[in-house]
């Protein structure tokens, strides 16, 4: 069962599998990088909350940026990329599917304090962004998810892990099928049964 309190996080890890609250939890492993990026964000005033059984940090209303542990690496990842100018070139791709570079990922504990100035510039960006209520331009192929999906994924970060990993055209598929629902009843009961098809990597239409 994933976590909902943040200290949990930082001393167990996310609760999503059997290394949860073990030595072979990735937050055990990158513990001293974790710590400080949890440092960096609340000192530039960032509130503190838990998304998808993970850190995230909120700024005027907005989702800034989440922390997230591996076993080969440790990150931190803007939730609006698309705005981020990345002066220092440091941003990369979460995924193959990920439009715009949206995360600095780090394989050394001692990175974190070493690129803290650039973290809080990078922050500093973000959160002047959410201050303005400045949005990203609309890309004409960019993918609405309907409300009902959102909210599924919320409770639900396996489901929002694989919907993510799916292609474009996947995830265009669930979107059109999910829109065609009269009532959110409807939208959520599809939900349920696309469910092992997103988890499968499978489009709405494949078998």
């Amino acid at each position: 069962m994933m976590i909902t309190d943040i200290a949990d996080y930082f001393s167990k890890g996310c609760g999503r599998c059997a290394r949860f609250a073990t030595e072979d939890c990735a937050t055990r492993v990158w513990a001293g990088g974790l710590g400080d990026l949890r440092a960096i964000c609340r000192a530039a005033g960032l509130r503190e909350a838990v998304k998808w059984g993970h850190p995230c940090y909120v700024h005027a209303g907005r989702n800034i940026a989440l922390i997230g542990a591996f076993r080969g690496d440790f990150r931190i990842s803007f939730m609006h990329a698309a705005l981020m100018t990345d002066p220092d070139g440091v941003l990369e791709r979460s995924g193959p599917n990920t439009r715009h570079a949206d995360m600095i990922r780090f394989t050394d504990n001692a990175q974190v304090a070493r690129m803290a100035p650039v973290i809080r510039a990078y922050l500093a960006e973000a959160m002047g962004y959410a201050a303005a209520g400045i949005k990203a331009p609309k890309d004409d192929n960019e993918i609405v998810l309907p409300e009902a999906l959102v909210a599924a994924m919320d409770g639900d970060p396996d489901l929002a892990e694989a919907f993510h990993r799916l292609t474009p055209g996947r995830q265009k598929s669930y979107v059109i099928h999910l829109n065609g629902a009269k009532t959110e009843a409807t939208r959520s009961a599809r939900i349920a049964k696309y469910r092992p098809h997103i988890l499968a990597g499978k489009g709405a239409l494949e078998r």
